[in-house]
């Protein structure tokens, strides 16, 4: 059955009332996948990078003009990071500790994660090998323990990690800006990228990996070890690797909702924009291994409208299906 999921972040600053939403269009539903919400109006501490750089293990870390740095001591607000993904975990606790079925937390990858965060003496952890290599142990060793914490919290929850790597293209490319930003970093070469990603892949069965800018190779997802790609519809560049992911018995999670602005789409719209390009990789068992997403976080939405979009994707998902076995 075709499955329907969130990408990560919500609009606002209630942790609570962002659950409750995603518990009741995800939870409630055939073949829903929720998620642990990601709110990043509440602060840095609260982002994507804040929260990952929050969960690593015995590599302090510091907020300074902005930026994410690794240093000798946690700074106040790599422990607020650290305290606010606590909350949420209670909160996630009080709310679903009865949990039953698949349930997903989503952890930012160590190489949007290296291209984003600053060494003690300045320059990006992408620049130095073995920076690059202690940030990836360090964040799957955190990811680990946040997996184990939330098998105890979740006790008959069948957990599924999500790794954000928007960054990952870029970083293949060799096209991340330097910190003064007149020059590039070095590209990484496949064998260390998909070593590091592999840390992550191995933590729980079935681990996906999302991607919503283009240019994303699934087999470099592949040799990783992922049992899913997520990837925004929009950007995919090679249908035909997505098609060979698919086939070696892996899950597609489709980013068929744009974001790019709260438009409300109807399940009809969305049902022809996934068969438009699914139906000519003729995948005999896709409809098992497809869940619906938003294109990327929802964010950037109001509240009602995150909601709306949630549902929308909920009603055109059993669609989708009987479209794809007819």
């Amino acid at each position: 059955m075709t499955g329907v999921s969130g990408v990560g972040s919500l609009p606002g600053t209630d942790f609570p009332a962002a659950l409750r939403l995603v518990l009741d269009a995800l939870g409630g539903a055939d073949g829903g996948l929720p998620h642990l919400p990601e709110l990043p109006a509440r602060g840095p501490w609260a982002g994507m990078i804040g929260r990952a750089a929050g969960l690593l293990v015995d590599l302090p870390v510091s907020l300074d003009a902005g930026t994410w740095r690794l240093s000798d001591t946690a700074g106040i607000d790599g422990r607020r990071a650290r305290t606010t993904l606590r909350d949420d975990l209670d909160m996630l606790q009080e709310q679903a500790h009865e949990w039953r079925g698949p349930f997903k937390v989503q952890v930012t990858g160590p190489w949007t994660l290296a291209a984003s965060v600053l060494r003690p003496l300045g320059g990006l952890v992408l620049a130095d090998r073995g920076a690059r290599r202690d940030l990836a142990q360090s964040l799957a060793q955190g990811t680990a323990d946040l997996l184990a914490e939330l098998a105890a919290r979740l006790p008959q929850a069948d957990l599924v990690l999500q790794v954000d790597e928007p960054a990952l293209p870029s970083v293949l490319a060799g096209a991340v800006p330097t910190e003064g930003g007149y020059f590039r970093h070095r590209s990484i070469d496949r064998p260390e990228a998909a070593e590091a990603l592999g840390l992550l892949a191995v933590i729980t069965p079935g681990s996906v990996l999302h991607c919503c800018a283009g240019g994303l190779e699934p087999v470099l997802v592949a040799q990783a070890g992922f049992g899913g790609v997520s990837l925004d519809q929009a950007t995919v560049l090679d249908w035909d690797g997505v098609a060979e992911f698919v086939d070696g018995g892996r899950t597609l999670h489709l980013g068929c909702l744009p974001t790019t602005s709260e438009r409300l789409w109807s399940p009809d719209e969305l049902v022809d924009r996934v068969l438009r390009v699914l139906r000519p990789l003729e995948l005999a068992d896709l409809p098992d291994r497809l869940v619906l997403t938003p294109a990327c976080g929802l964010a950037g939405f109001s509240p009602r409208g995150a909601a709306a979009a949630l549902n929308t994707l909920v009603r055109a998902a059993p669609l989708v299906d009987e479209a794809l076995r007819s």
